[in-house]
């Protein structure tokens, strides 16, 4: 469980430093990108290995339901990560949703692993998606929406969706975790 936390503060921390230290930041200048996202790899990959080894109670597992739901929220999630990434008619409206992305695969997740790891590494991630937007919005209040995007990114959107949602699925199930039942 050591190594799950140590990632989640790796990522935290990773992610907040830009909020919390800005001039120690601002002093790596364009060096500090790398460092950042070196860190925000790191994070990942121990989180990856501590929710690997992690021990802890069972509370409920998958059921019928909770897959079907699991599955509706990962494609939303999907969806959103490419509409932040393409700036597709959804993130003019939605000023997060990358973020709103990380909220719906954590909860999605939460949904049908019911142990003790996946309370902290899910729970976890959601809680700093939740502080995430609320740290940018205080240090930034006003907001501008990106500039509308063409009909063609917002096909490339749903279409790289399906394309990912299935490649996220194909990986799932070779590591023998069946994402539909």
């Amino acid at each position: 469980m050591a190594y799950l936390v140590l990632g989640l503060v790796l990522w935290v921390g990773a992610h907040f430093f830009k909020r919390v230290a800005p001039q120690a930041r601002a002093a790596m200048g364009d060096a500090g990108k790398g460092v950042i996202a070196l860190v925000i790899l790191a994070g990942l990959v121990v989180m990856v290995i501590g929710y690997q080894r992690a021990e802890g109670a069972f509370f409920w597992g998958r059921h019928p339901a909770t897959v079907g739901i699991n599955n509706l929220l990962m494609i939303l999630s999907v969806y959103l990560f490419a509409a932040s990434g393409m700036k597709t008619r959804l993130a003019r409206k939605m000023r997060h949703p990358m973020l709103a992305g990380v909220k719906a695969w954590a909860v999605a997740h939460l949904l049908v692993n019911g142990d003790v790891a996946s309370f902290v590494l899910f729970g976890g991630l959601l809680a700093w998606a939740v502080a995430e937007v609320i740290v940018i919005n205080r240090a930034e209040p006003d907001w501008t929406p990106p500039a509308p995007a063409p009909m063609q990114k917002e096909i490339a959107a749903v279409v790289g969706t399906v394309v990912v949602y299935g490649a996220i699925a194909w990986v799932h199930n070779w590591l023998g975790y069946p994402v539909f039942g």
